[in-house]
């Protein structure tokens, strides 16, 4: 599960952040084109770790509820505890109670589906989601609420940061985000698929 999260946030950061065209510099001398490209790199895992921050807190919480028979309450009050200290702890204010209450949300949603997903039969994500949620419509369903969710973060972001928002750079995660799941859709629940033959 981890690891699908992580793809999807590399996934999104490579079309995000795409390299410049060479300059006659960087084919002369080759150590600006290494510079130019592990910049390139630390930016993509910094956005990569950005994108993962609810992601990863949601699972863990998953886990522990699996794994320590830890309650959905339980869990929650400990992102609830751990959010507000990095309220206080983020120099600059760029980390609001706003943005922290959005994703609150949506890591409330998380958590469920990931709940879902450790607890369903499968020996890898496909085949954890279609052991879940069986259709396309209904995966789909869950992807358009974390979307929705998402984009509440964001908003935040934009009240908190205001000027200083790139809302170009934001609709473009979006869009990117959005055709890399439904692609995702696609692919796990193929609708040319046609149903075998009974035996």
């Amino acid at each position: 599960i981890l690891e699908r999260e992580r793809s999807m946030a590399q996934g999104v950061a490579f079309s995000l952040l795409r390299p410049k065209p060479l300059t006659v510099w960087e084919i002369m001398i080759p150590v600006i084109f290494i510079l130019n490209y592990v910049k390139l790199k630390h930016s993509r895992e910094i956005f990569v770790q950005n994108q993962m921050f609810t992601k990863k807190m949601a699972l863990d919480a998953a886990l522990d509820m699996k794994k320590k028979a830890a309650t959905k309450e339980t869990v929650m009050a400990q992102i609830q505890s751990k959010t507000e200290e990095l309220v206080s702890s983020v120099p600059g204010g760029i980390y609001s109670d706003d943005i922290r209450r959005q994703q609150l949300i949506e890591m409330d949603l998380l958590i469920d589906h990931y709940s879902r997903l450790l607890n369903a039969a499968g020996k890898d994500y496909v085949s954890l989601v279609t052991h879940v949620y069986q259709t396309a419509a209904a995966y789909s369903s869950f992807l358009e609420a974390l979307t929705a969710a998402e984009k509440e973060v964001m908003s935040a972001a934009h009240r908190t940061l205001g000027s200083q928002t790139d809302k170009a750079t934001a609709d473009k995660i979006e869009s990117i985000t959005e055709n890399m799941r439904a692609a995702e859709v696609n692919k796990i629940f193929p609708s040319n698929s046609q149903p075998q033959d009974a035996e």
